[in-house]
């Protein structure tokens, strides 16, 4: 590998990365914790794998500039749109080797996606090519286009977006909760209703049902908010019952 590989391959190395099937899905589900991270420092990333193009309100383009919108408002240190198709996705090998590619490009500590029960068919469908795609980055034999060594993901996370599910655990989101608020906001065309919009799940009221939602979880973890996590692996503790580090 030559040193200009390798400066180009640190420069875009990411400490989190999260999928969405479509913009404004790691959002709902995460974007208290995107930005919580982004001010600590790390570098966070949102691959969206459709640009939403069924989408009943708004167009292509309109939603790629809330997108943007959303992601300065989150310090998001890179959005990537993998074009997709909306309601399309399906486990297929094509699928996954571009995935793969995304994964072994920006080599992320974690990744996050969506919970595989949601009423959105494309969620879940999002949350297994990524399983898929994560498990196979770190394989060596297996090729993609990038032609990139492999990389491991240490942990793969899910985040809930329409469910109300009971976290594995919840990460306290109190200070970035007004954040995450404006970056749902920024995607007017399916949140605010307009003299144009079609009546979807989306519009009036959802983004207050998101708000309520990490309010409980928040109140059961004896913070304000915080946004609920799942996952299919044992979590390591670094305390012990007092406090004290192991």
């Amino acid at each position: 590998m030559t040193m200009k590989l390798k400066t180009i391959m640190e420069k875009n190395k990411l400490d989190i990365l999260a999928f969405g099937a479509h913009p404004d899905d790691v959002e709902i589900g995460m974007g208290g914790t995107l930005a919580k991270y982004a001010e600590k420092g790390y570098k966070t990333g949102i691959c969206d794998l459709t640009e939403a193009e069924l989408s009943s309100n708004g167009n292509v383009e309109l939603r790629h500039s809330e997108a943007e919108k959303a992601s300065r408002i989150l310090g998001i240190h890179k959005r990537i749109f993998l074009n997709l198709p909306d309601r399309g996705l399906f486990l297929k090998e094509q699928y996954i080797q571009q995935i793969v590619s995304v994964i072994r490009e920006h080599k992320p500590r974690i990744v996050f996606v969506p919970w595989i029960e949601d009423r959105h068919t494309d969620h879940g469908n999002c949350a297994k090519l990524v399983e898929e795609a994560s498990f196979s980055a770190g394989v060596k034999k297996v090729k993609d286009d990038s032609d990139l060594p492999p990389h491991r993901v240490s942990h793969l996370y899910y985040y809930m977006i329409n469910g109300y599910h009971k976290p594995d655990f919840v990460i306290d989101v109190t200070e970035t909760m007004e954040k995450k608020l404006s970056s749902l906001r920024a995607y007017e065309s399916q949140f605010i209703k307009s003299d144009a919009s079609l009546n979807t799940p989306l519009i009036n009221g959802y983004i207050e049902g998101v708000e309520s939602r990490e309010r409980l979880f928040g109140k059961e973890a004896g913070v304000s908010y915080a946004e609920g996590f799942l996952t299919k692996s044992p979590i390591l503790i670094h305390k012990d019952l007092l406090g004290e580090t192991i």
